[in-house]
């Protein structure tokens, strides 16, 4: 893979990549962070103008500050957290490989356990969380943090699969997604929430499955799928529609609403996670390895958090961030 020093952050596959102005914005990567040891989960919080990260194997969560570029601490231990993402109040919702749950940091500081166990079994090691219009939380549950000590504590799986559940909004009941998957990671709702894009990594693809009326999801379809000696981790959407894919070694996949892979970005270390932000939602967040990037861009990524119906609302999204 090309360095970016040399050749600019940019690979253009397809004109669409050009046509959509993705390859415009920042000539360089800027490089905010580079003292972890695998970072993971950054979400922009717009009321602070900050990012909360996670360090996973160090056991913490930073956050860098937009005004004045200082990366301190957010929260130390942590539960091995990986993904982060905020629920319709704004609060802070944190999936913990360690602790194997997901938790909700409440306004005052407090925490609150959303999900832990399936029918009675302890989860294997929640990675990521998207929540939905209606205000359900849906979480990815691979073996990853339970595989070895080094991004959480060894362990077995309980319940012997790796799985997509949804947190009811109205009884907290945690019910069971989507399975078949090798190792679920990222997940994003698509811009009018008509399906959920899963990727699998382990399996080197993203699934697009559509959500029926009764939040069921269907058996699903393949999107893409990342190459020989690739994979994805996490993954967002732009709100030309456009799908962004932490793409490991790979740098950052770009793929047209039809599933063609029309640019790349190139990074000197594997990405592992992205996130749009920002004061425009603008600015690509890009968490490779040890260090923090970002690149500010022409494109806008699609709010985290989608008003009611699902319909994306232009601009930064407003909300409301949690207190630490």
């Amino acid at each position: 893979m090309s360095d970016p020093a040399d050749a600019g952050p940019y690979e253009v596959l397809d004109p669409r990549f050009v046509s959509g102005r993705c390859a415009n914005g920042d000539a360089r990567l800027e490089r905010l962070f580079g003292d972890g040891r695998w970072v993971e989960g950054p979400l922009y919080l717009p009321a602070w103008r900050q990012l909360v990260f996670s360090d996973i194997p160090n056991d913490r969560i930073l956050r860098w500050d937009e005004e004045t570029g200082v990366v301190g601490l957010f929260r130390a231990p942590a539960g091995h957290g990986n993904g982060n993402t905020l629920d319709r109040e704004g609060r802070l919702i944190t999936c913990e490989q360690g602790d194997r749950r997901v938790t909700r940091t409440e306004h005052d500081g407090s925490i609150t356990v959303i999900a832990d166990r399936y029918q009675g079994l302890r989860l294997n090691s929640p990675n990521d969380a998207v929540v939905r219009s209606d205000g359900s939380i849906w979480f990815s549950d691979p073996t990853f943090g339970i595989t070895s000590d080094y991004e959480g504590h060894r362990a077995p799986s309980e319940i012997g699969a790796a799985n997509v559940y949804r947190v009811d909004p109205g009884t907290g009941e945690v019910r069971l997604a989507a399975h078949g998957f090798r190792g679920p990671n990222g997940l994003v709702f698509s811009p009018d929430e008509r399906e959920l894009f899963v990727s699998d990594t382990t399996a080197g693809r993203i699934r697009a499955f559509e959500v029926r009326e009764d939040g069921t999801l269907s058996d699903g379809r393949v999107f893409a799928e990342a190459g020989e000696g690739a994979t994805f981790d996490n993954i967002r959407f732009d709100d030309g529609g456009r799908l962004w894919a932490a793409a490991m070694a790979d740098g950052v996949h770009c793929y047209d609403p039809d599933g063609t892979l029309i640019g790349r970005l190139r990074v000197p270390e594997p990405v592992s996670n992205i996130a749009f932000g920002g004061p425009k939602n603008n600015r690509l967040f890009i968490t490779a390895t040890t260090s923090l990037y970002s690149l500010v861009m022409a494109v806008t990524g699609l709010p985290r958090v989608l008003p009611p119906g699902g319909a994306p609302a232009p601009g930064p999204t407003g909300i409301t961030a949690p207190r630490a």
